[in-house]
């Protein structure tokens, strides 16, 4: 069986002179999880590892260095899934945790549930251990000021506006992370984690911690996506990824039918990555840019800001 890895660190359009921070932090990140896949761990494990990587790169929104809420605070959202049993674990709406990915592991591990929000999983992520920890940094609070003292031209009259707008000044947003890997023993797993979107109202969900959203894994698939949240919600896209590979296609044609889609449905800013029982790393995104890395077998870890 080959081991295989792959991660992504957000689709959009990232701040000039940004590629070489993002590539750096995304091939260490999958560095993590192929040393684990190579001794014999678990893809749970792997994909673990390289998204807390990520989580504690403040130049991801995703744990330290998250996009803040309206109201100028954090909310993060994460989700885990092994194809073994179809385990699931999530959490959303978290405020003042490290790594929101660890906790959604404990949620499957540890409780009968698939997902916890808002006081309740901050609540449960204490009971687990997790201590206090303020994810703001001086970038994301300073980026807020900015944009509430312009909040008209920001926001507009509909939300369109604030498409436009993240798609102009790709410094307020951030990327989303996520890994997809498979083991030795040829299990699959996923694992997504977010900030969400930069101003979002309190409260809001996105895709990311939604099994068959933003993230999936079964026996024969596991995939992550990022992009704009609702798109992937109402698509279910990387359950359908997993759809098309179990009726007979190939990952790349599963992966390309279902952007695609997205573009066709939504023209949705969005992007793809999965892996499958094979050890074949697929990405692919309708943004200008999406950094990726990704290892198959005993080939070099490749990092790429772009398919």
């Amino acid at each position: 069986m080959t081991i295989a890895l792959i991660a992504h660190g957000g689709a959009g359009k990232w701040r000039p002179g940004s590629d070489d921070d993002a590539l750096q932090g995304l091939a260490a990140a999958v560095e993590a999880g192929r040393a684990i896949l190579a001794g014999g761990g678990s893809a749970m494990d792997a994909v673990c590892a390289t998204v807390v990587a990520l989580e504690d790169n403040p130049i991801f929104n995703a744990g330290t260095g998250a996009v803040l809420n309206f109201d100028g605070f954090c909310e993060l959202d994460a989700c885990v899934m092994e194809s073994r049993e179809s385990r699931v674990g999530a959490v959303s709406g978290l405020q003042r945790v490290r790594n929101p990915v660890l906790v959604a592991r404990k949620v499957m591990e540890q409780t009968d549930h698939v997902m916890l929000t808002g006081d309740g999983a901050q609540r449960f992520a204490r009971v687990m251990g997790f201590p206090d920890h303020d994810p703001v940094t001086p970038e994301r609070r300073a980026d807020w000021f900015d944009k509430r003292n312009r909040i008209d031209e920001v926001l507009g009259e509909h939300a369109l506006k604030m498409r436009r707008f993240l798609k102009d000044h790709p410094e307020y947003a951030g990327g989303t992370v996520g890994a997809a890997a498979v083991d030795a023993g040829g299990v699959l797993a996923a694992a997504t984690s977010t900030g969400g979107v930069t101003l979002k109202m309190v409260g809001r969900v996105g895709d990311s911690p939604v099994p068959g959203a933003g993230n999936y894994a079964c026996a024969r698939v596991a995939a992550s996506a990022t992009g704009t949240g609702e798109f992937v919600l109402r698509s279910l896209a990387t359950r359908s990824i997993a759809e098309r590979v179990e009726q007979g296609a190939g990952l790349a044609q599963a992966v390309e039918a279902v952007l695609a889609r997205l573009g066709e449905d939504y023209d949705a800013d969005v992007g793809l990555i999965a892996v499958d029982d094979r050890g074949t790393p697929v990405a692919r995104h309708r943004t200008r840019d999406m950094p990726h890395a990704f290892f198959s077998g005993d080939s070099p870890v490749v990092a790429r800001m772009r398919v």
